[in-house]
Parts: C-alpha cells; sequence; structure tokens
C-alpha cells in the first residue's frame, strides 16, 4: 500500500511539472539568443499564444501599438493579452503600454503572451482584430511589435505618435501560424507567414478566398448576399478607374477582406480602413440587410474612398498622423470624383452631396497642436484641398514625380 502511495505521489508531481512546462517556456536555445527579436503567434484551437525571444537585456519594452478604445478610453491590451511568464507583467505608462520586469530586473529572454483576439474599435488606429462568424480572424501583424527602453518611465515622455521618434532596437520579427492549417497573408495561403516590411491583418481560417486577376476577396459567410456581388463587381471597376487616371498604384491586385458584425437591431453601419495592399471593410445592422439606393450608394462610396488610398496615401504620403486631413479629405474628392464619371446616378444620393459640399470654408487650425486622445474623432474632408493629385501627363510635362496642389 505504502509502495503504490509513493507511486502514486511521483505521477501527481509528474504531471504538475508537465504543467508548469506547458505554461513556462523552457530554457532558450544557443542559437536564438544570436537573431533579431522574435515573435512566433500561434493559434492551436481556441488557444492563442505569443512566444517572444528577445535580443537584449531590458528592464522594460515598449509596445509601439498601444491607442485606446474608441468606446472608453482605455488601454485594450490589458483586457486581452495575459503575462503568462513569471516576474513580467503590462503597465500603461503615459501614451503606451509597456513590458516590464518585476522591481526593475530586466525582461526575461523569453516571454509567452496568452492573449485573446480584441476586435473593438480604437481611436485613430486599426483594430487589433476582425472577426468572422465562421470562427476565422484577422490579427493586425503591428499590434505584437516591442522597443526596448532603459526603463519603463521612458515611456512616460514618449509622443502619442512615433513616427519620427528615434527608437532603440529594430522590428520585432513576426511569424503567425495556424495549427488547423495555412494562413492568409497578402492574397496568398502560407503554412506560416512573416510580416512584411508594411503592417497588414493575416487571416486566421478556412473562409473561402475569391480570386480575379485584380482582386482577392474574403467575404464572411454570413454576409448578405447583395453586398458580397455588389463589391465584388464594383471595386475593380473603381481601381480601373483610378488607374487608368493617375497611374500605377500601390497595389495592382489588392486584397478586400469583409466581416459580419449581425443584423443589430436599429443600426446601419459600415466601417473600415486601409493598409498597403488591403481594403477591410465591417458591415452590421439590420439597415444593411437589403440594398436600398441609399445603403448601396454607400458602400460603393466606402470602397471609391478606401480604394483612393493605394494612391493618396499610399504612393502620396504624410509624414505625422496630424497631417491625416490630407489625405482623408483628398480621397473624398477622389471617390467623388470617380463616382460621377463611372456611377453618376449613385452620386445624387445624400451622403455623397453632404461630402462634396460641407467642407469645412477655413483651415482646421495650425497642424501642430497637442491634441488628446480623447480629441480625436473622425477625420472629415478639409476645405482648403480640392485637388491634390498630378495626372501621368501633368507629371510629365513638369518633369516631376511630385504632388502639386491647387485650391
Amino acid at each position: 500500500m505504502e509502495i503504490a502511495m509513493m507511486r502514486h505521489a511521483c505521477l501527481l508531481m509528474a504531471a504538475a511539472l508537465l504543467a508548469a512546462c506547458a505554461a513556462t517556456p523552457g530554457p532558450m536555445p544557443e542559437q536564438d539568443l544570436a537573431g533579431p527579436a522574435t515573435v512566433r503567434v500561434l493559434r492551436d484551437g481556441d488557444v492563442w499564444t505569443a512566444d517572444y525571444v528577445l535580443d537584449r537585456d531590458a528592464p522594460a519594452w515598449l509596445f509601439t501599438d498601444s491607442a485606446l478604445t474608441r468606446v472608453d478610453n482605455q488601454p485594450w491590451r490589458p483586457r486581452a493579452f495575459t503575462v503568462e511568464t513569471p516576474g513580467v507583467r503590462i503597465e500603461r505608462r503615459g501614451w503606451h503600454d509597456v513590458l516590464v520586469g518585476e522591481d526593475g530586473v530586466p525582461v526575461p529572454r523569453r516571454v509567452r503572451i496568452r492573449f485573446e483576439p480584441f476586435s473593438g474599435n480604437l481611436l485613430a488606429a486599426y483594430d487589433p482584430a476582425l472577426t468572422f462568424t465562421d470562427g476565422s480572424v484577422a490579427l493586425y501583424s503591428d499590434q505584437f511589435d516591442m522597443r526596448p527602453l532603459a526603463n519603463a518611465a521612458d515611456a512616460d515622455a514618449l509622443p502619442m505618435d512615433l513616427n519620427g521618434v528615434e527608437l532603440d532596437g529594430e522590428v520585432v520579427r513576426a511569424l503567425f501560424r495556424d495549427q488547423a492549417g495555412p494562413v492568409l497573408m497578402n492574397g496568398e495561403r502560407r503554412a506560416e507567414a512573416e510580416r512584411p516590411e508594411a503592417p497588414t491583418y493575416v487571416l486566421f481560417g478556412d473562409v473561402p478566398v475569391d480570386e480575379t486577376a485584380h482582386l482577392a476577396a474574403v467575404f464572411d459567410p454570413e454576409l448578405p448576399a447583395w453586398i458580397e456581388t455588389e463589391l465584388s463587381a464594383f471595386t475593380p471597376r473603381v481601381m480601373s478607374h483610378y488607374a487608368d487616371r493617375l497611374g500605377a498604384g500601390q497595389s495592382a491586385r489588392p486584397t478586400l477582406m469583409v466581416s459580419w458584425a449581425g443584423p443589430t437591431p436599429s443600426l446601419l453601419s459600415m466601417g473600415g480602413s486601409v493598409l498597403p495592399g488591403l481594403v477591410i471593410m465591417t458591415f452590421e445592422g439590420v439597415g444593411v440587410l437589403e440594398p436600398t439606393p441609399e445603403v448601396r450608394a454607400g458602400a460603393r462610396w466606402f470602397i471609391a474612398h478606401e480604394g483612393a488610398h493605394f494612391w493618396l496615401g499610399q504612393v502620396v504620403r504624410y509624414e505625422r498622423v496630424r497631417d491625416m486631413w490630407i489625405t482623408e479629405g483628398g480621397a473624398d474628392i477622389l471617390a467623388v470624383r470617380a463616382l460621377a464619371r463611372i456611377d453618376r446616378p449613385m452620386t445624387r444620393a445624400p451622403d455623397c452631396r453632404r461630402r462634396w459640399t460641407n467642407a469645412p470654408a477655413s483651415p482646421p487650425g495650425p497642424f501642430t497642436r497637442r491634441r488628446s486622445a480623447a480629441s480625436i474623432r473622425p477625420i472629415t474632408p478639409a476645405g482648403p484641398c480640392s485637388t491634390c493629385w498630378p495626372s501621368p501627363a501633368r507629371r510629365e510635362r513638369a518633369g516631376t514625380s511630385s504632388p502639386w496642389c491647387e485650391g
């Protein structure tokens, strides 16, 4: 009996050790120490993990993407990220989330974070995740980027907009893998995707990809059928229109990724944004279940505006977030003109008229003024900008590829 009890106790201890090993990263292989800082993002069933191998000893690491939520103006990462490595925590310093070692000791060179994809809307930033009704999830690639700090307090002095700020270290190399099968990035399925230089979304799941010569489209399986039909037909038309008049854009074959948030009562919602080679959209509400003229015009307007950013915003870019109004107002103008050419009946929709006629007559104020996160709101067309793009012919006559403006 005593021997049996000892054997049982040994088995329990072994099980506990195995569980601890599963929760805490094991010894770091020597070859990992020599490479760049790397994060491996993995989905294994319902479990999401981000395993970091850091390239130096530092008491703190700054998450370079740390926007607040639009609903309550609070950090999203503490709700979604759980640090499983002992002696490490995430804390908010100034405008940013920071990974810190307890009592000022360096963060271990290997850190595991377990997370839940966060699909809430953020202020002036890309949503960390897009969710689809079949369980597929698209993750924003740059949410995992970090840079070393000499101490956590250094984050207190950093501005909200890190463009132009000199940070130590290099961009963390990010790898994405799904145990269930290949992931989708830049319109291609891959067993493991490595984040490109420009930020993007990486899709986990087997939602079908509709591929043509000019577009790779991912539509939520529960999306109202008319939206898929409409966008599949109209998106190539408006992209061709821009290319014919403005020359080559950022991408000759963009990806369109459209999710469905459900038929929420008393709601009509279309939202989204654009990244290099990618337009993302989310539809929600009973108001979009049927293709009324107003809703159809809104969908076309949206894709025309976001598609314009492949030229104005990516070929011609702003340097600071505070200058976003230039490309937002310009994209509105390009969309109005595109719809007037290829879709005249739809341009009579009230929303298009408002965007064309309701631009403020005076400048929006000094570009360098400080703004709190609470003051950021959706950008509307800016009065001073009426045309901010050179036609290929004008660029050739001027002997330059630089944009000109007249207003």
